[in-house]
């Protein structure tokens, strides 16, 4: 159903004589989803080993090279265009498709209420700042970063501010219809009161925050940049406010 009208953030796009959009995904979404599987694409079928490690030098997220501007400063002229790249690239059809999916279920609510260019927005910045933790935690460490994870975190982290947030309905003053518009954008402090909303933030953050222990408990090496989960999430709840309409 459609939530369209004068003021609702969430309404749905709907064509023009009622009917249905051919994909149900918002058409920003669809197409990150496909210049992301065209880079995995040509990464696996295309690229041989040297062309693969030049992409990866050149647009992964190598913290390393703050370092390395030390002795020559060309050597971080990638940081400009690397905190944003690294997040359409990825390590594996098993990392994308995870991603893919987690990108479906949490960007969608995003795009139908702010549409292309605040998702676009919300999801670059959120990478940068995935990125931004990922350097502060492993500077020395000479690891780089791909995925949309910490975007994706963005958006996830942006969609928490109203996805638990009751329905608005209106009456039509005209039918006298009452007419759902959506939902309204929580504060931090609604946030903090709603059960769900609060629980979904601690488990998300107790998950992330939990992962550089699992090798003391388990011995495995985990290859999951909680870092930028983390940096990507809170990124997203703190700036999606700005995309919301003033009435």
């Amino acid at each position: 159903m459609s939530e369209q009208g004068p003021h609702a953030p969430g309404s749905e796009n709907v064509r023009a004589g009622g009917r249905e959009p051919v994909f149900l995904l918002p058409g920003v979404i669809t197409a990150m989803i496909g210049v992301m599987v065209a880079i995995q694409a040509a990464s696996t079928f295309v690229l041989n080993q040297d062309g693969y490690g030049q992409l990866i030098f050149w647009f992964a997220f190598l913290p390393l090279r703050i370092l390395a501007a030390q002795e020559n400063l060309s050597l971080a002229l990638p940081l400009i265009w690397t905190p944003f790249t690294h997040a359409l690239m990825h390590g594996g059809w098993d990392h994308l498709l995870i991603n893919m999916a987690w990108l479906a279920i949490f960007g969608t609510p995003i795009a139908r209420r702010y549409g292309t260019v605040a998702t676009l927005v919300l999801f670059f910045v959120a990478s940068a700042a995935g990125a931004a933790l990922f350097a502060a935690t492993t500077l020395w460490s000479g690891a780089y970063l791909v995925g949309a994870s910490g975007g994706i975190a963005g958006l996830t982290g942006a969609a928490v501010r109203f996805i638990f947030q009751p329905v608005l309905v209106m009456q039509n003053p005209e039918t006298g219809e009452r007419v759902p518009v959506g939902r309204r954008l929580a504060s931090f402090a609604d946030l903090a009161k709603d059960t769900r909303a609060r629980m979904f933030i601690l488990i998300w953050v107790v998950l992330n925050a939990a992962v550089p222990l699992l090798p003391i408990f388990t011995g495995a090496n985990v290859q999951v940049a909680w870092q930028a989960h983390l940096g990507g999430f809170f990124a997203g709840i703190l700036l999606v406010g700005l995309f919301e309409r003033r009435e």
